[in-house]
């Protein structure tokens, strides 16, 4: 079975799969194929490629020649160019993509949605999401770090003492509790908001103080993702969150609900309240941001603050980054091949169920369905 692996368009640097990702599926007995160029952004050449045993060919013959093509992110552009019955491997994000994935459910094709991959303990080796909110979690503090006037660490010299930098962690998902972890490694004393109290824990396992708002409602039947809140609670989150935000050198915006706009946490006074020099870095811009006043893919000054809407920190971190998606996908792929080298498609398999989106012509996936309300 011939497996394809795309280059990435626009600014993406990440690949699907590096070559050293590549000589473990030949040894699963399948034969790759790659787009010339692929893995350039991520520091692959073409010769790796060769060297680990694949094929290196134009667009269009990887397309016409694989029976499961790799992607990073959804090959929007190429949906009239795919054939009934071809697997596609991607990031797909159902919502924003669901006119494509109409398409490809119309053509006949089998997509396999790496963000949709169920959270589960047996499914933790395939979790895409949690993989690439590892890299941004590290990255947005590296780069706050970088930005802020002052030192993370406190600083006991001959000059005086200099006080550690304080970090607000807006949510501890699996990027906020990078986040954690990083900032606190730096020096930082951190402070952590998230809805979901079974995360309190873990917040303070790795050094950080929770900061608990009452009243928060939870949904089991959600996944460990977090849900929308009353009104009154986001009353209650946002007068707390104005406290912490002034006194904070750096905000971390982690917040997203699964499916919806992310919600709006530092408001434009908090902004103005805090002070000069200070950093928020916004990884929820892409679903319109935690802060109101981010704007996604810029960097912005308002009243000396530095506010950074950036979601795409493991594009920039290209080469770990490819390789952590590649290991996830060859997990998911270690499920689904047989003996004789080929894909099986068990709808049976509650990871496969939940991950494909779409097959025979269905939709398969039960939190596409309930995201797209069909």
């Amino acid at each position: 079975m011939l497996l394809g692996i795309l280059k990435e368009t626009g600014t993406e640097k990440r690949v699907a799969m590096l070559p050293g990702e590549v000589a473990v599926l030949k040894k699963l007995g399948l034969e790759v194929i790659v787009e010339k160029e692929a893995g350039e952004g991520a520091f692959a050449p073409d010769s790796a490629y060769l060297k680990a045993g694949a094929q290196v060919a134009d667009r269009n013959n990887v397309i016409s020649g694989s029976a499961m093509l790799l992607s990073v992110n959804t090959p929007v552009s190429d949906i009239n160019n795919f054939r009934e019955g071809q697997i596609i491997c991607s990031v797909i994000n159902p919502v924003e993509n669901r006119n494509w994935l109409e398409s490809a459910r119309q053509k006949g094709l089998s997509v396999l949605a790496l963000d949709i991959v169920p959270r589960t303990t047996r499914a933790q080796s395939m979790d895409i999401l949690s993989s690439m909110a590892t890299v941004s979690g590290y990255k947005a503090v590296t780069e706050a770090a970088s930005l802020l006037p002052r030192f993370f660490p406190m600083f006991m010299s001959a000059a005086g003492t200099i006080k550690p930098a304080r970090v607000l962690i807006l949510g501890a998902g699996v990027a906020g509790l990078q986040a954690v972890a990083t900032a606190r490694k730096l020096g930082a004393i951190v402070e952590v908001f998230d809805v979901r109290s079974a995360v309190k824990e873990e917040v303070k396992s790795l050094g950080g103080k929770f900061i608990e708002v009452e009243g928060a409602r939870e949904d089991a039947a959600a996944g460990g993702y977090a849900v929308e809140q009353t009104e009154e609670f986001r009353k209650k989150q946002q007068d707390l969150i104005q406290q912490r935000a002034i006194a904070a050198d750096v905000i971390i915006a982690t917040a997203q609900i699964p499916g919806k706009k992310a919600p709006i946490l530092v408001l434009q006074d908090t902004v103005k309240s805090m002070a000069p020099g200070s950093v928020i870095i916004d990884l929820a811009a892409s679903t319109g941001g935690n802060c109101e006043l981010t704007q996604n893919g810029k960097r912005i000054l308002v009243n000396g603050v530095t506010i950074i809407g950036k979601s795409d920190y493991p594009s920039d971190m290209s080469t770990d980054a490819s390789k952590m998606f590649g290991n996830n996908i060859i997990n998911l792929i270690k499920i689904m091949i047989d003996r004789e080298g080929k894909i099986v498609l068990n709808l049976s398999d509650d990871i496969i169920n939940g991950t494909l989106a779409v097959h025979g012509r269905e939709y398969i996936s039960a939190r596409v369905r309930q995201m797209l309300n069909l």
